[in-house]
């Protein structure tokens, strides 16, 4: 139940309904909008409610929904259930393209077939919904995309056009000859063009030569300069298109007869169909006015509550928001006397927070009580007609069954009605109707009437609503109606706030506490005389005076506590923060480090393998010399460069690439270089590779021992002797060997030469400081032979990867192009080259290659 009648205007709900109306699409919006009512009934307004968010993430997140062709077509299709009616093309053309839209809504909300979907509640509408796929498709088949009859909509239609089509091109021939030889005799003027007159073709002529040309004088113009000639010789031809085009009408009402006798029978279908397009446009209004005023859908309960943070008055925000101002939102909460000594009881303690069913609000004139009182009607109003309301995330509100609603001046003459009257018939009307489902509303309670009889009826009344348990929100100036509120369970005080320095009011409500009326410090900033204060201060009595500043002290201090409060809470949310923030980069940290720790194992096998693979080469070659000093001298010497360039990259400071380096013998420690002519590198000997000193007697070695390649650390077992040969298998590889080639070890021996890790020196990263500074972006190959070229080429690339050069050049001169083409083939292999190509003429041309590292 909601009293008054004029409730509505009371509180500014019409208002509000004029806003969503100007959002609709159509008069089936409107016409929804404007039946919207107040409900109690919770599963409806849940639903309405569940809808309007739904609608509220589509217009957020999805960009096709269909709002187009929103036509109110329904007295149309109730005019052709009378037989012999019929749609005219326009008529036809609304209901085709609001027919595509009413199915392309269907699908747009059964797209996702899965249980639930993406916007259930709105589904339910569709649920039903009969789409008319094959009924636009005949719409389509006689009408065009302009709504304009098809020539191929009837075969007779086609002939009827078709004979218009050739009647007017020969009038229009026949009239442009005559118009040229009119031209030609200076009967008309040069630039004259053939005109339209009632349907007809005709020619302008000066007045003073219409005797010249024959014909019908259909028109003049407005001066009189120009009269409009229908020629002789088209009378019969105009006539004749004049019939065609009744024939015309005629086919094209006979189509739409026939057409309309079809539909006839679904029109019940199809009206049932316009109804969810009025849905649609009454909620897609809803969800458009939420998202302009930041309304959402609270925590709704089926019981009487009211728990809300930041509510802000609707039509307030949107005027502030026209100014660029901002609402002081409002912290709310009407709670039952049951869940509250439960709250008390769980908490176990009574130093709480103080909350009620009816709040009881005090503070100066012109602070806020009004609009306050407003909101909570408006806003609950609001809901319970299935809209949603600016509130804050977390809070909660209920259903009621009745809002009763006193604010403002009803007296009235007619009615012999006084202003206090008015008053008094209201509260009769709630004393008689209150109930534990109501909310009450009563601005000013008591005024009206001399105060003390006024704030005596007041109180009783205040009484009478409190046993009945109703809900309510009243706003007094009434000493006694604060004194009742504070002794009565159920009742809770509150001040709407005021700042006593700036003498101006800050528009928050403070539970808890009554408020001050402020009357003597508003009458000092007025300027009214001091005498005239002072006279009044002594009529009421210092004990009013020190009661009224002992309350604003009370709101002073608790506006101070809430302040800090707020603070803490601020600095709290901080930490927390700053917590989550420094959380997040220590588990970005762990990342980067293992994610280098990774790398560099990666980097250390790739380390390994190239070394291995250096050291075997080099192996072979030297057995594959035969002894020859000369050349072992020169693998020799190749293999300590390599030595050194492996120790450049080994000094990187990363533990693990040196830790990897290091359990394969390789060292930047100077101590423990070893010279060529005693070791190789990685621990692989090199004696007797080609020294005729170091022959090994071949009696020693026997089938089944064990032995290793000379300059290798791999053992083998041999299966097989052939003269000074022997057949050795390393593990699955079989190869014959000479017995000068190999040597004899034992198990002990092999488990005592396995090298020690040793951690790499810092003296590398001087080394290859050092290297950095001597590194020429420049290498002269010319004159050398190819391999030495190569060569040379090779380790001068892998020096400027590691010096990390951006940019060298290797001159090998022109020659043959041999020397270029081996060393560009090189070139090719190696990854970490970015380009590669020739000089600028004017700097050497082809005879010089320019590379470009990564």
């Amino acid at each position: 139940m909601i009293y008054p009648e004029n409730f509505e205007q009371k509180i500014g709900f019409d208002k509000i309904r004029q806003l969503i109306i100007a959002r609709c699409l159509s008069p089936l919006g409107e016409e929804k909008v404007a039946g919207m009512a107040f409900s109690s009934a919770f599963d409806c307004v849940l639903k309405q409610l569940f809808q309007v968010q739904e609608f509220t993430r589509i217009l957020r997140e999805e960009d096709n929904f269909p709002t187009d062709y929103f036509f109110d077509v329904r007295g149309v299709l109730k005019k052709i259930r009378i037989e012999g009616t019929y749609l005219i093309e326009k008529e036809l053309f609304d209901i085709r393209r609001s027919l595509e839209t009413i199915n392309e809504i269907v699908r747009f909300f059964t797209r996702h077939p899965s249980e639930g979907g993406l916007y259930p509640h709105l589904q339910e509408l569709v649920a039903d919904v009969v789409s008319f796929p094959q009924l636009t498709r005949q719409i389509d088949a006689i009408l065009d995309k302009s709504g304009r009859m098809k020539d191929n909509a009837s075969p007779d239609l086609a002939d009827i056009r078709r004979k218009l089509s050739q009647t007017t091109s020969g009038i229009s021939k026949t009239l442009h000859s005559i118009l040229r030889m009119a031209q030609s005799e200076g009967f008309v003027d040069k630039d004259a063009a053939p005109a339209m007159r009632d349907g007809r073709l005709v020619i302008p002529v000066s007045p003073a030569y219409k005797r010249k040309l024959k014909g019908i004088v259909h028109d003049e113009s407005a001066t009189g300069k120009t009269v409009f000639i229908e020629p002789a010789e088209v009378v019969e031809a105009n006539n004749r298109i004049r019939e065609l085009e009744a024939e015309e009408k005629r086919e094209i009402i006979r189509i739409l007869t026939d057409f309309t006798d079809r539909v006839r029978p679904d029109v019940p279908e199809i009206l049932n169909a316009y109804l969810l397009l009025a849905e649609i446009d009454f909620i897609r209004a809803k969800a458009l006015f939420a998202l302009d005023i930041e309304a959402i859908l609270p925590d709704i309960e089926d019981k009487r509550q009211i728990d809300w943070i930041r509510a802000i008055h609707p039509l307030l925000y949107l005027s502030h928001k026209k100014q660029h101002k901002t609402v002081v939102p409002l912290d709310i909460e009407l709670r039952n006397d049951i869940e509250l000594r439960n709250k008390e009881e769980g908490t176990g303690s009574r130093e709480q927070e103080r909350s009620g069913r009816m709040l009881v609000i005090s503070g100066p004139n012109a602070g806020g009580k009004s609009v306050l009182l407003k909101t909570v009607g408006l806003l609950q109003y609001m809901l319970q007609s299935g809209l949603l309301i600016p509130v804050g995330e977390r809070s909660k509100t209920g259903i009621f069954r009745d809002i009763f609603l006193d604010i403002g001046d009803e007296q009235s003459i007619e009615n012999d009605l006084s202003t206090y009257s008015s008053h008094l018939t209201n509260m009769k009307f709630m004393v008689k109707n209150a109930n534990p489902e109501s909310l009450i509303l009563i601005d000013e309670f008591g005024s009206g009437t001399e105060p003390q009889i006024g704030g005596a009826i007041a109180e009783a009344l205040l009484l009478r609503f409190s046993e009945k348990g109703s809900f309510g929100v009243i706003t007094t100036h009434y000493h006694n109606l604060k004194t009742f509120a504070e002794a009565h369970a159920g009742l809770v005080n509150g001040a709407m706030l005021y700042d006593r320095h700036l003498m101006q009011p800050l528009f928050r409500l403070s539970i808890g506490n009554p408020g001050s009326s402020f009357a003597i410090e508003i009458a000092r900033k007025i300027g009214l005389p001091e005498n005239v204060i002072a006279d009044a201060s002594e009529k009421v009595g210092q004990d009013y005076i020190n009661m009224d500043k002992y309350l604003q002290d009370i709101v002073r201090d608790k506006r101070y506590w809430e302040s800090k409060r707020q603070q803490i809470r601020q600095q709290e949310k901080r930490l927390e923060e700053l917590e989550e923030r420094y959380q997040s980069d220590l588990e970005k940290i762990e990342n980067q480090r293992k994610e280098l720790i990774l790398k560099a194992k990666t980097d250390a096998e790739h380390l390994l393998s190239d070394t291995n693979a250096r050291i075997e080469n080099t192996i072979r070659e030297i057995r594959e010399a035969q002894a020859d000093k000369e050349k072992t001298k020169e693998i020799r010497k190749s293999l300590e460069k390599f030595k050194e360039t492996v120790q450049n990259k080994t000094n990187t400071g990363d533990p693990v690439i040196a830790d990897a380096c290091a359990l394969q013998g390789i060292t930047g420690n100077p101590q423990n270089t070893v010279k060529p002519n005693q070791r190789g590198i990685a621990g692989h000997s090199l004696k007797g590779t080609g020294s005729r000193n170091d022959k090994m007697d071949v009696k020693e070695i026997q089938i089944g021992d064990t032995v290793r390649m000379k300059g290798q650390r791999t053992a083998g077992k041999v299966i097989d002797k052939k003269d000074k040969r022997f057949v050795v298998a390393f593990g699955t590889i079989k190869t014959t060997v000479k017995a000068e080639q190999i040597e004899k070890v034992s198990n002990n021996q092999i488990k005592k030469e396995t090298v020690k890790v040793s951690v790499i020196s810092a003296n590398n990263s001087d080394s290859l400081s050092e290297k950095k500074l001597q590194f020429k972006t420049e290498i002269d190959v010319r004159g050398m032979r190819g391999e030495e070229a190569l060569q040379a080429v090779t380790y001068y690339v892998d020096d400027a990867i590691q010096c990390n050069a951006g940019r060298v050049r290797i001159l090998h001169g022109t020659g043959t192009g041999a020397l270029r083409q081996i060393i560009r083939d090189y070139l090719k292999t190696v990854s970490e080259i970015k380009r590669f190509q020739d000089e600028h003429v004017q700097f050497g041309g082809s005879g010089i290659t320019v590379v470009e590292l990564e």
